[in-house]
């Protein structure tokens, strides 16, 4: 009697995504990169990088809903590290558009002291919010909002502005997390379009 051989189950294609956590290495929340790609591993995520030790976390799962793998890593991050840890999911492609899209003048961004920097939020916020946010803007700090981002151009300093995430965050009524556009082009460089 011959035994029936059975191909082996075909695995699921993976998909890359890039987690971007908030307070992580900040605020007296301290958390070795072997440590929190550890604890992705553990979620059940494959092929887990870190990148700059802020808070990027790149790995492969399944396709899949990006806000169900949020609560999912909010969850267990919360269980794990014992406090929230707001998570912002997009894909290569997402983090490529966002790093090459210019939200101002290329004459504004190249002066020695401006900086752009990046909010990204759960979803997008809506027109009241946006206009609270544009009402914040003052000869020292620009807004400009599109699809799930802020992009803040900081004539200053950052800590000489009178903004703060904190305050970005309250205006436009979600959470957020934030990376200077020197770290999302790095990121898109990286691990942009598959």
């Amino acid at each position: 009697m011959e035994l029936e051989t059975r191909p082996p189950a075909a695995q699921p294609e993976l998909t890359r995504y890039v987690a971007l956590l908030r307070a992580i290495n900040v605020g007296g929340h301290t958390v070795k990169m072997d440590h929190l790609r550890s604890l992705f591993q553990e979620i059940g995520f494959q092929n887990v990088e870190t990148f700059i030790a802020s808070g990027n976390v790149i790995f492969e799962a399944p396709a899949g809903d990006a806000r169900a793998f949020e609560e999912r890593i909010e969850a267990y991050l919360y269980a794990s590290l014992g406090y929230k840890v707001a998570t912002f999911i997009r894909t290569p492609d997402e983090i490529s558009e966002i790093a090459s899209y210019r939200p101002f003048p290329a004459e504004e961004t190249a002066a020695e002291s401006a900086v752009v920097y990046v909010a990204f939020l759960p979803v997008e916020p809506g027109e009241q919010a946006e206009q609270r946010l544009l009402a914040l803007r003052t000869p020292v700090d620009d807004f400009h909002v599109h699809k799930r981002e802020v992009y803040w151009l900081c004539r200053i300093r950052m800590s000489d502005s009178s903004i703060s995430g904190g305050l970005l965050e309250k205006t436009v009524g979600l959470p957020a997390t934030m990376r200077n556009t020197s770290t999302v082009k790095k990121l898109a460089a990286k691990y942009g379009q598959q």
